[in-house]
């Protein structure tokens, strides 16, 4: 008999129906002669009851055991009063069975499927029964289902599906790249795409106005939670709109995959934020807008004190002193102020200063309590309780460092306070972050970087800084930010070649380097390039959040480590003597891993 339907879908619909299911045995109960088998699928949990009054089939039936694979045919009945799910879409029914059949039997698994203490370690080794799991089938199927949602809403809107080349060429364009050598060309290397950057632009060249691909791309960067040395990004290009129209257009596809995938309605519109704002008050270009707290700007002040810390941080040109006002941090233990000193320091923070603040009524050594406030003036204490808002009962946190230092530091210590002090705000926070620099000073090469990639556009005008003020040129960049977590981003390209040329130069990219690396791109600008710009989204976190996962590994299904090693199939592995003859490569005698 064909398969009815998933185990998971069987409800009162069914009820007095025969039908035939497919599945694994989550678990086998024998309750005094009656047996009862949850019997799983990637759609959820039926109840099959065994009677022995069948005796063909109550024998197989005690043969089985967690993860035998089994067909079973049976009527689907109403569950006896007081044994109802109401978690399960099945709850309501079970099918007695008529036939089981035995597809394939199963070791012992090494571990309990419903077990939710297991290591990371033994999840991956064993990373096929680790997707048997409930949580891991709802997270891919809600993978799924979002990725469903976003072509469905682009190919709506006119966007087409495009794919683009796995072997590129090598370009700099930030992270570390993936080689891969040719065996035809002797001594010659491709380079997995970091994305499929220079080939959307170069199909909106080519009239294909609005392009979307969902696509791996590779990076060879250490690795975080959030990161994999292979992700998938949903890469759209589209051409002739204003970078006004397209953050339109894309905020939309992000309202529908939230809506299609968890029946959520984001806020309509995003709220827009400059990244100069989101530096200065969040001192993070992806701020968490759950968390009410906000930085405030103190370097003026400081250039008024005798106090070194404070006072040396604000003359520095790059330097800056910022307080954190936490409502009602008085209370805050010892050790709890010790893990938050550790914790910036991770940021490169030298320490955490604070103010205890008892009573904001006396701005001073009664009413304050700290180590530094005995080095401020009154005046300057006054000042800051007043810039704050800080009120008897709460604590003011400070950083003076390297403007980039306190950004970093205190911008994190924001979040995690505001987390861990009950402060922050439910539901779903999205924000746009717009008008990001153009360039990023690079302090160990000395010289300048592109903030985004080197076919950012800049501002209208903004091309003539390039040479007087790069810190001053501003970008026709955005990201799209959810929760503290940046879900895309994206910018308008620079289609003229003359202004793509200021920009190469401006990165000290010389005319001959331009022409070997991207002369490609450069010539193909000259022949009528329209207007075009465009975004990815990182799949993988958008996924995470919706799921509310720890790490981006949980809704990929063979995921790499941290150490980007797969547990599950061993790689990477050695090769051959004979394979790096044919690729003309030869393993140093140093390097840790012997070929086989």
């Amino acid at each position: 008999m064909k398969r009815t339907d998933y185990c998971g879908r069987i409800d009162r619909r069914f009820l007095d129906q025969t039908v035939a299911l497919t599945g694994w045995v989550h678990r086998r109960r024998d309750h005094g002669g009656v047996i009862f088998i949850d019997l799983r699928d990637r759609e959820g949990l039926v109840q099959v009851v065994c009677d022995p009054d069948r005796a063909a089939t109550f024998a197989i039936a005690e043969t089985l055991r967690n993860e035998y694979c089994v067909a079973v045919t049976g009527r689907v009945r109403p569950r006896p009063a007081g044994s109802l799910n109401p978690n399960l879409q099945s709850g309501e029914i079970e099918v007695l069975a008529h036939e089981i059949e035995v597809l394939n039997a199963s070791l012992t698994p090494p571990f309990q499927l419903d077990d939710e203490n297991l290591s990371e370690t033994v999840r991956l080794e064993n990373r096929v029964l680790d997707l048997r799991r409930l949580p891991m089938q709802r997270n891919l199927m809600l993978r799924y289902r979002t990725a469903m949602a976003a072509r469905r809403y682009l190919d709506a809107h006119g966007f087409i599906d495009i794919e683009t080349p796995m072997l590129y060429k090598s370009t700099p364009e930030g992270a570390r790249e993936f080689l891969v050598p040719s065996r035809i060309h002797h001594g010659q290397f491709y380079a997995l795409p970091q994305s499929p950057q220079l080939f959307k632009q170069m199909l909106m060249m080519a009239g294909f106005d609005r392009y979307y691909q969902i696509v791996k791309c590779f990076r060879d960067e250490d690795l975080r939670a959030d990161r994999q040395p292979e992700f998938t990004q949903i890469d759209i290009e589209t051409s002739f709109l204003s970078e006004l129209e397209i953050r339109e257009l894309m905020e939309g596809l992000v309202r529908a995959m939230f809506k299609d995938a968890l029946g959520l309605d984001l806020p309509d519109p995003f709220p827009v934020m400059t990244f100069a704002e989101a530096m200065d008050k969040y001192g993070s270009d992806k701020p968490d807008l759950r968390v009410p707290l906000v930085l405030t700007e103190l370097t003026d002040l400081m250039k008024t004190v005798d106090f070194k810390v404070f006072r040396a941080a604000a003359d520095l040109p790059n330097g800056r002193v910022a307080a954190l006002r936490v409502p009602g941090g008085a209370t805050l233990s010892r050790k709890e102020i010790d893990d938050y000193t550790a914790f910036v320091k991770i940021y490169g923070a030298g320490g955490l200063a604070y103010i205890k603040v008892n009573d904001a009524a006396k701005p001073n050594e009664d009413g304050l309590q700290s180590p530094v406030v005995k080095f401020l003036p009154e005046a300057v204490l006054r000042e800051i309780l007043a810039r704050t808002g800080a009120g008897s009962g709460g604590r003011v946190f400070f950083g003076a460092e390297r403007e980039t230092v306190v950004n970093d530091a205190l911008g994190a210590l924001r979040a995690k306070v505001g987390h861990d002090r009950g402060l922050a705000e439910p539901g779903w926070k999205p924000l746009w972050v717009v008008d990001f620099p153009m360039f990023e000073y690079d302090e160990e090469r000395k010289t300048w970087a592109a903030r985004h990639h080197p076919f950012t556009a800049p501002k209208d005008g903004h091309e003539d800084r390039f040479s007087a003020d790069p810190a001053g040129a501003l970008a026709k960049a955005y990201d799209v930010v959810l929760n503290g977590w940046e879900m895309g981003g994206g910018s308008v390209r620079i289609h003229r070649p003359e202004v793509q040329e200021k920009v190469f130069a401006a990165l000290g990219i010389s005319p001959e380097e331009q022409q070997r690396k991207f002369g490609f791109l450069l010539n193909a600008l000259k022949y009528g390039a329209p207007p075009h710009g465009g975004i990815a989204f990182g799949l993988d976190r958008i996924v995470t959040m919706m799921c509310g996962a720890e790490s981006i590994r949980d809704v990929i299904a063979f995921p790499k480590t941290q150490r980007g090693q797969d547990l599950l199939v061993e790689a990477p592995t050695p090769v051959t003597e004979q394979q790096l003859r044919d690729l003309h490569i030869k393993v140093r005698p140093s390097d840790a891993v012997k070929v086989a």
